[in-house]
């Protein structure tokens, strides 16, 4: 998702998709530690979406 679909979307919106996205990221660390994440690239990905709606939230 880019800065540009984030800012189009409510505040509340951002905060629900913060708050999943933060559990998908506890459950991908999981896995990581169980050792059946393939993709270790995704919490990266994650970790930045969540900054970027963030940082959005802030600006706000």
């Amino acid at each position: 998702m880019r800065a540009k679909e984030i800012r189009e979307m409510t505040s509340e919106d951002l905060v629900v998709k913060c708050k999943e996205l933060k559990e998908e990221l506890f459950n991908l660390k999981f896995q990581l530690s169980l050792g059946q994440l393939t993709n270790t690239a995704k919490i990266r990905e994650i970790r930045r979406e969540i900054a970027r709606i963030n940082t959005i939230l802030n600006e706000r």
